[in-house]
């Protein structure tokens, strides 16, 4: 997909109802071709349309309409530059908890969790959120309500669990680690917040709080080393099921890399949950039904086996699996 494709695709996919600037953003820069020769210019994987424009951002681009915004990037170009080369997007969503309970619910604990591409690890603490799906009964952790409440609108025969899974051990692998006690991580974070989602960047702000009273081990590699995946997942209690999650991360290994990441993982005896985009896991697309459109979704799998269409947010789980 060519540069001007993707970022159009971003828009009218991605941005469109979730966020009108970002979406304006996208399209313009789709249908100009000075800014897109610029964006060219950096390798593929930092030419993603949520880095540009969170990098923007970062360093005071107006949230206004396209022309704003474009005079903005051309005149600031040369500042956005490095600070794309050294950042990637580490949104790091806790409301796709929503999406991965119910497979977590699936597994017999207890469990010991790993996430690839952790970011700051918010994603390992589904066990001190609160739920609600299609605004039901709340699941709450065993100590009481959380102050973080996430809601997912849902079709199908979701198995909705009663109780949280009891999680004894939680480790995360990323290539840049964002500190909870580091005040420029945590912009950096609210940054990766779309513009008009203050909803969102409170529940961020609420779940970074839960997370740093116990902020979990998280070590410094990439997904595609190998060695690392298989040296943390050996720390893991071995009277526990070790559940490795994926979340949006293998998009960003080359194809090559993302087929020997899956053989090491698959060769590890653990149970693997994964929420990636339908393009990323040519196992998982394999076995979705032809839905005629489902490209720009995302896909929760459990071991390479498809249960549900996700929003990428964790805002709503269409259950496609059968009992």
């Amino acid at each position: 997909m060519d540069t001007s494709s993707w970022y159009r695709a971003f828009g009218e996919l991605e941005a469109r109802g979730q966020s009108e600037i970002y979406e304006r953003w996208a399209l313009g820069v789709a249908d100009d071709p000075e800014l897109i020769a610029l964006i060219d210019e950096l390798p593929l994987q930092k030419r993603q349309p949520n880095l540009i424009f969170a990098c923007a951002r970062l360093l005071g681009a107006p949230e206004s309409d396209y022309p704003h915004f474009r005079r903005w990037l051309h005149d600031h170009w040369a500042e956005v530059v490095p600070e794309a080369l050294a950042r990637s997007t580490q949104t790091n969503e806790a409301r796709r908890c929503a999406s991965l309970l119910p497979a977590l619910s699936l597994i017999p604990g207890p469990l010991a969790v790993l996430e690839i591409g952790a970011s700051a690890g918010l994603c390992l603490f589904p066990d001190r959120y609160s739920y609600s799906y299609d605004s039901g009964q709340r699941i709450n952790p065993a100590e009481g309500p959380s102050p973080v409440l996430l809601e997912c609108a849902t079709t199908g025969g979701v198995p909705l669990p009663t109780a949280l899974p009891h999680i004894v051990w939680r480790a995360g692998l990323d290539l840049r680690p964002l500190d909870l006690r580091n005040h420029d991580d945590i912009r950096w974070l609210e940054t990766l917040v779309w513009p008009e989602q203050h909803e969102r960047r409170e529940r961020l702000r609420a779940a970074i709080r839960i997370a740093a009273e116990d902020p979990p081990r998280i070590v410094r590699a990439d997904a595609s080393e190998l060695a690392a995946l298989s040296a943390l997942a050996a720390e893991a209690p071995a009277d526990a099921t070790l559940v490795v999650i994926t979340s949006a991360v293998l998009v960003y290994l080359p194809f090559a890399e993302r087929m020997r990441f899956v053989d090491s993982l698959l060769a590890l005896d653990a149970r693997w949950i994964s929420l990636e985009g339908v393009r990323g896991l040519p196992a998982v697309r394999a076995a979705l039904p032809d839905d005629g459109g489902s490209d720009g979704r995302f896909v929760l799998a459990l071991d390479e086996v498809p249960l549900a269409f996700t929003g990428a947010h964790g805002q709503s789980l269409d259950w496609i699996a059968t009992p």
